[in-house]
């Protein structure tokens, strides 16, 4: 282990600890699941690309000396998601942290680009069967299981700055991702927005048992959006809290509020 985590894992060891993340193979989740794995946690790696979960998880072997394993889930699937539980607690022996992280586009991003007029109702059920019915299903999964352990437990639940305020369209002007015209889906907003309102329930329902359930909300992520729009967002300050999450930034607000579990 290099000299730098080392000094990490003085200021906050997770050592002896289990960590879910679901959407691991994702540009937050890698970034997660390797923040974890340095600071001492056993880690599963849980995407709905299983090879790419697999491969993560061989790479935080490699390169922390961490246990860590790759699950292939749907997290809209109620079966797949406890059949995922259970598998971690047989291969690790409990868990203590969730990172509720996964989320998805629609097959057709043109669709899921759609002004709100004329957004498919499909497309909305297919984004809400993963931004919030996969939500809830791994949450309660996971908490149930923290319940039976007796021994609390940190959840943390990717929201959004859409989950928070409304979108500004002229930021996006002349903005692509992947050739499409970025919007902000009216589907991608609502899910966002319903994670805080069942993190503050989770945060209460669970408390009495020691389970401490928050959100994250970065700004933007950087995923392949066109220079254009790097411009406007290194110049844009219409948004309270915008910004462009790189590499670990995220990380920090993780340990603080997984901190009473080390």
């Amino acid at each position: 282990m290099s000299k730098e985590k080392t000094l990490n894992r003085d200021l906050f060891d997770l050592t002896g600890k289990v960590a879910i993340v679901s959407g691991a193979a994702g540009i937050q989740g890698t970034r997660i699941t390797r923040g974890l794995a340095g600071f001492g946690a056993a880690v599963a790696c849980v995407d709905i690309a299983g090879q790419a979960a697999v491969e993560l998880a061989d790479n935080i072997r490699d390169e922390y000396g961490a246990r860590a394993i790759g699950i292939e889930c749907d997290v809209s699937s109620p079966e797949m998601v406890n059949s995922m539980v259970q598998n971690v607690v047989d291969t690790f022996g409990s868990v203590d942290i969730l990172h509720n992280n996964a989320a998805g586009k629609t097959k057709d991003v043109t669709d899921f680009f759609t002004p709100p007029e004329d957004f498919k109702f499909s497309v909305w059920r297919e984004v809400m069967a993963v931004n919030l019915d996969g939500m809830f299903l791994v949450a309660q999964a996971v908490g149930k299981q923290m319940i039976a352990q007796g021994t609390g437990g940190s959840i943390i639940q990717t929201s959004s700055t859409y989950g928070v305020v409304g979108p500004d369209p002229g930021i996006y002007e002349g903005s692509e991702y992947l050739d499409h015209q970025i919007n902000t889906p009216p589907a991608y907003a609502a899910s966002k927005a319903a994670i805080i309102g069942l993190t503050k329930y989770l945060a209460t329902y669970w408390a009495p048992y020691g389970i401490r359930v928050n959100t994250l909300v970065p700004g933007g992520i950087e995923s392949g959006q066109n220079e254009e729009f790097q411009k406007i967002t290194a110049t844009a300050r219409r948004l309270a809290e915008w910004r462009i999450v790189t590499k670990w930034s995220a990380l920090s607000f993780l340990w603080h509020r997984m901190r009473q579990v080390a």
